[in-house]
């Protein structure tokens, strides 16, 4: 029978999800790409020595860098053309073969140059308390169109008609907001048509049905892999509002945003690094300097090598928040966590572990909704001794430091789900497994 596992993010993003999906896609056939934009980034590194090779993904699903795995961008994906265009020719010409193994879904909103002009315009008019810390590549404005049914999808690229008449009505009204309201440069209409028209023809052949397609793969017993972007703590419902991107990070968003009904769901895996980071504004109450070396945040941050893959910002770090992971745990119905990134702890003679908050002179088990309450909350943490041997590239539980493993212990007390995985490097091979999601 076959089994879909869907792999989240549980902080803010950046947790690792790139390496565990290619991992993973040893037991999978297909790899599904649910939500978000290119303003998501996974960095995979494939092979050792002279041989190894880096590779940084927006949009094509991670499975890609594996022979012979479909890949599917589900309609919850806002597509820019040109972007996706780009990352397949850079693939191709690194010898993965894309085309033919890559289906993009005719429901995707397409991201329009206007939507880009729209988000660097608002971000730069907010006061700097206000800025959310967008990436400036449209994918709010374009989620925007499509709750407004303005948007363009996918499946009018096919009515060349059908697509100028549209795009016509909507670039009116969002060239009178960029020039009238933001005060910036309106966008070329015909200019946007014809280039959007050409990348078209080279987009039209990926086209396919992905919900009939996931289907019939289950129907032939592959098993399919799915693969969130962000993370929950920046999903438009359940984050820290107003500092969350556009789109919902959840596991629940697999079944809506490529179509496949949710008991169709067998596992879900929540990916955590073994301390927090965040990219951009919002609050973070475990947060650590990460300017000064010798300090904690500094060695999360230098050693972790926290530089957003996409921003190329660096990463604000701090203290594993299991009140935090609570929430996204409940929120995401986690079957088993997998915790990455644990050596960067390696040398560190104590480690702080968030286990609540002092909110209003009260004490709370859970992160709170909403960046407001957040901003109030004091942490409470509790002191567990460090260790001084490396984790790095450790492939068996029982070989972890004792210290190493009664701290991956204490987190799975804290958020009340098991470790199933723990990463221990980069690579496929630096991977403990306690539980396999396509076996339990």
């Amino acid at each position: 029978m076959a089994k879909n596992v869907v792999v989240v993010g549980t902080q803010w993003g950046d947790e690792g999800k790139g390496k565990i999906v290619d991992w993973l896609t040893d037991s999978a056939q297909g790899v599904v790409r649910f939500q978000g934009g290119h303003n998501a980034g996974h960095t995979l590194v494939v092979g050792q020595g002279a041989s190894q090779r880096e590779y940084k993904l927006n949009l094509v699903p991670s499975g890609i860098v594996r022979a012979g795995i479909n890949c599917y961008i589900g309609n919850g994906v806002v597509l820019d053309i040109g972007h996706l265009l780009a990352e397949i020719d850079g693939l191709e010409a690194g010898g993965i073969e894309v085309k033919s193994r890559l289906k993009v879904s005719p429901g995707c909103p397409v991201i329009l140059p206007y939507h880009s002009a729209l988000d660097q315009a608002r971000e730069a008019k907010k006061n700097p308390a206000a800025k959310i810390g967008t990436t400036g590549k449209g994918i709010g404005p374009a989620y925007e169109d499509k709750v407004a049914r303005r948007g363009l999808r996918v499946y009018d690229l096919f009515h060349p008609e059908r697509f100028a008449a549209k795009l016509a009505e909507v670039m009116d009204y969002h060239n009178f907001v960029l020039t009238q309201y933001l005060g910036a440069a309106p966008v070329d209409y015909q200019q946007v048509l014809s280039q959007t028209m050409a990348q078209a023809e080279r987009l039209k052949p990926l086209v396919a049905d992905v919900s009939a397609a996931i289907h019939a793969a289950n129907q032939a017993g592959h098993n399919m892999l799915f693969e969130g972007a962000q993370g929950t703590l920046l999903d438009i419902d359940h984050g820290t509002y107003p500092f969350v991107t556009s789109s919902n990070c959840v596991a629940g968003q697999a079944a809506a945003g490529s179509g496949v009904g949710p008991s169709s769901l067998h596992y879900v895996l929540g990916i955590t690094k073994a301390y927090c980071t965040r990219v951009g504004g919002g609050p973070f109450p475990s947060e650590l300097d990460i300017e000064t070396e010798g300090t904690p945040g500094f060695q999360m941050f230098d050693k972790g090598r926290e530089i957003g893959t996409v921003t190329r910002r660096k990463r604000r770090c701090g203290w594993f928040d299991a009140a935090a992971l609570r929430r996204s745990a409940r929120i995401n119905g986690v079957t088993g966590l997998c915790i990455t990134k644990l050596d960067v702890l390696d040398g560190l003679k104590t480690l702080d572990i968030c286990t609540g908050y002092k909110l209003d002179g009260q004490v709370i088990d859970m992160l709170p909704i909403g960046a407001d309450e957040v901003a109030r909350c004091e942490p409470i943490y509790e002191t567990l001794p460090g260790w001084s041997e490396t984790t790095f590239g450790v492939k068996r539980w029982e070989d972890l430091p004792a210290n190493a493993r009664a701290y991956l212990d204490r987190i799975e007390q804290l958020c009340q789900v098991p470790i199933d995985i723990v990463s221990t490097g980069p690579e496929r091979d630096e991977t403990i497994l306690k539980r396999h999601p396509f076996m339990v």
